[in-house]
């Protein structure tokens, strides 16, 4: 069923997202993983997507066993950059053979060896994809990503803005928001495109810390902003207690946030999961009556 139909009903949810596994026998723990997280009713789980589609087959065998096992709604999660056409649509017939309705279309990361985009490719832009996707496969659900923050490569925070309104318009049918840590910010960003005419559901997305090392590395990649004094509360936590207490204020930090977002009404909330069960479970649990372990 396609996304967009489950959030008419009008039910606020949390969703998750998953990375494939780089490793063939780490999947058993990744589905179990997955198991556990499922006891929370998630409206829908995706899966993310390698640039220039490295875990195209991981990603396609992961949303389909995710939805014949589990239960789970699915979503794919599809970049364009450095692809092939062909390749793209073949992969989207793959996903609709295999009872998969929906798709996250991204732009994706530059492979690290390819210095820019290349000309002789018609899909440089999330919002070719969009088109793409719209064109070939219109049964599809379709969601685009947005930035609370402005996306790093972004001219300005109102082109950023222009650009989600673009996807949208293209087809896009919601929006899920890049990580971020004030939620003020999405306050502000919804604002801001309801102003232009964006009236499509955005989805805050939500990423509990659970180590300084990744957090350190996730804000640098994706040009989030970790606030100083919150940053600052994570390394006395670090020097007091370690990993272990890093995660534990992660946690109420991230729940704090979701309880506030959820309190002024936003549709759902997108939790990043990083594979992580037990913090994904302590964070979200008894949030809505639907998501309890």
């Amino acid at each position: 069923m396609k996304i967009a139909d489950l959030m008419s009903r009008g039910e606020q949810f949390v969703s998750l997202e998953f990375f494939p596994p780089k490793e063939k026998t780490e999947w058993p723990a990744f589905f179990a993983v997955a198991e556990r997280l499922s006891r929370l009713n998630p409206l829908f789980a995706s899966v993310t997507y390698g640039a220039g589609g490295s875990t195209r087959g991981d990603t396609l065998e992961i949303v389909t066993r995710l939805k014949k096992d589990y239960g789970l709604e699915t979503m794919a999660h599809l970049t364009c950059v450095g692809s092939d056409p062909n390749e793209l649509e073949r992969f989207l017939a793959e996903l609709s053979g295999a009872g998969v309705h929906n798709v996250l279309a991204l732009r994706g990361d530059l492979p690290q060896d390819t210095p820019q985009l290349p000309e002789c490719r018609p899909l440089r832009h999330a919002s070719d994809l969009v088109s793409f996707i719209r064109a070939a496969h219109p049964e599809i659900g379709l969601g685009v990503a947005g930035y609370p923050e402005t996306h790093p490569e972004a001219v300005s925070p109102e082109s950023d803005l222009d650009y989600l309104k673009l996807k949208l318009d293209l087809g896009g049918e919601f929006a899920i928001t890049q990580l971020f840590f004030e939620n003020q910010r999405y306050f502000d960003f919804v604002a801001r495109a309801r102003k232009i005419g964006v009236i499509k559901p955005i989805i805050p997305g939500i990423l509990p810390v659970v180590s300084l090392k990744v957090i350190r590395r996730i804000v640098s990649l994706c040009g989030s902003d970790l606030p100083p004094a919150y940053l600052a509360e994570l390394e006395a936590a670090d020097a007091r207690g370690g990993a272990a207490a890093v995660q534990k204020l992660g946690i109420a930090y991230a729940r704090r946030q979701v309880q506030e977002l959820l309190a002024a009404g936003v549709p759902g909330v997108h939790i990043y999961t990083l594979n992580r069960d037990e913090a994904i479970l302590e964070l979200v649990d008894g949030l809505l009556p639907a998501a309890t372990a």
